[in-house]
């Protein structure tokens, strides 16, 4: 029986395999079956942002950033849960089943410039921008029990992920991009074409070559220039891209960003312009929730 330690690296290589690597030493062993059939099939799944394998590099790069306090304090939280055995796993979480949908997603009007400094979800009660609030407010209280810490733990991975994938700040009248087609390299919609085919191109399905490749590019600057910024700013940098003309997205008419008409090609061109940006998003990700869960964990 493998420990704790040596149970996790199996893992990962597990998953960076391209046959369905199957694993029967821990409790979640018919999952883990599953999620590694997802990988095979990943570009043919329903949207979800980034899909789960995204999910897991964001919370494995912060995980390994994060000071070693703050992972003491995570894997202490882990070993509660009933269901998971590593974080990143975890953050994975709020899409299986889908839970507190509206807090997936920043929704704004088509004639946004971006979020308000007041911060405020733009159409709604609830948003992306206050679940993050929230969970960072139950971690850092010394009131909170080990369970609500355990599930805010959970939710606050994945919530710092959908905050820095493009279309889950965006407009809610094509669903992020679900109703814009798509042709060229990558089929389906667009907002498919983000979480699977952009995503297989910026950094493929194995996860410890994908963690590894983007940390190996991390710089000392980019991690100190990132942590100080705050939610809203990476919500309007998120948008920023949401919005650019080479995302495709929609076409700015007077004051109003506009459905685009017909499909949207995706060619070598928008790759080559796009897939830097989807990197730098998942380790803009993985740098911030770090910070975060040092903020909150790493007393």
């Amino acid at each position: 029986m493998p420990t704790k330690s040596e149970s996790r690296s199996s893992l990962l290589l597990a998953y960076g395999e391209k046959h369905v690597a199957i694993i029967f030493w821990n409790r979640t062993q018919m999952r883990r079956m599953l999620l590694a059939v997802f990988i095979l099939f990943a570009t043919s799944g329903t949207a979800v942002a980034w899909g789960d394998t995204g999910h897991r590099i964001i919370c494995e790069i912060a995980y390994r950033l994060s000071s070693p306090e703050t992972k003491a304090e995570i894997s202490r939280l882990i070993q509660i849960d009933a269901e998971f055995d590593f974080f990143n796993d975890s953050c994975i979480w709020p899409d299986h089943p889908r839970t507190r949908a509206s807090d997936h997603f920043i929704n704004l009007p088509r004639s946004s410039d971006g979020i308000p400094i007041d911060g405020k979800c733009p159409l709604a009660s609830t948003c992306t921008l206050t679940a993050i609030q929230k969970e960072m407010a139950v971690l850092s209280s010394s009131a909170s029990s080990d369970a609500d810490k355990l599930a805010s733990l959970k939710f606050l991975g994945h919530w710092v992920g959908d905050i820095h994938q493009p279309l889950h700040v965006s407009f809610e009248d094509d669903r992020g991009g679900n109703d814009i087609a798509v042709s060229g390299e990558c089929g389906t919609n667009l907002h498919s074409t983000w979480d699977t085919c952009l995503f297989q191109n910026a950094v493929g399905s194995d996860i410890p070559a994908a963690v590894k490749s983007l940390l190996n590019s991390l710089t000392p600057g980019m991690k100190e220039k990132w942590s100080i910024t705050k939610p809203l700013d990476w919500a309007n940098e998120t948008f920023a891209i949401t919005k650019a003309p080479a995302t495709g997205y929609c076409v700015q008419r007077a004051s109003s960003c506009d459905l685009p008409w017909g499909t949207v090609v995706v060619d070598s061109a928008y790759l080559q312009i796009n897939v830097p940006l989807l990197r730098e998003q998942l380790q803009k990700a993985g740098v911030r929730l770090a910070h975060l869960l040092d903020t909150a964990l790493g007393k």
